[in-house]
């Protein structure tokens, strides 16, 4: 990994260039101020999550969800503390199906909660159903391996 990485702001949508000796720190958005980075789950709207998913240099762990689906709610505690314990390594954000269905079709989501990890603008894996908090950090450390 080179000194600095690119992160998406999912308030504004810029570009953010953040050194990496800072992430852990919970670096913020240098135009609107909100954070990037701070171990809290990332809500994303369509505009976001493709500004995030294509341009993000930091691992990006995407949860896609619905609020109607019981298993997804089960597990939304556990991407919490998933997203806590992978701060400064990885963004674990979250889209709402059911508000933008157009992006779980071109993302071609069949079930949920579904996560994808995206690396660099680039699908580097999968994980379908819900899951603790272990096995997301698991997931996410084995695609990552030493960066993570």
């Amino acid at each position: 990994m080179s000194d600095a990485v690119k992160l998406a702001c999912a308030t504004c949508g810029q570009m953010n260039r953040v050194p990496v000796a800072k992430l852990a720190e919970g670096p913020k958005c240098g135009s609107c101020g909100d954070p990037l980075a701070d171990g809290k789950v990332i809500d994303l709207d369509a505009r976001a999550h493709d500004k995030a998913t294509r341009g993000d240099e930091l691992a990006l762990l995407v949860d896609y969800w619905a609020p109607w689906c019981g298993p997804c709610r089960m597990m939304a505690p556990e991407f919490a503390k998933a997203a806590q314990t992978l701060k400064g390594r990885a963004r674990l954000a979250k889209l709402n199906t059911q508000d933008h269905p157009d992006i779980a079709t071109r993302t071609r989501i069949q079930g949920i909660p579904a996560l994808v990890l995206y690396v660099r603008g680039r699908e580097v894996g999968r994980l379908a159903g819900a899951r603790p908090a272990a096995e997301i950090v698991a997931f996410v450390q084995g695609h990552l391996g030493s960066r993570a």
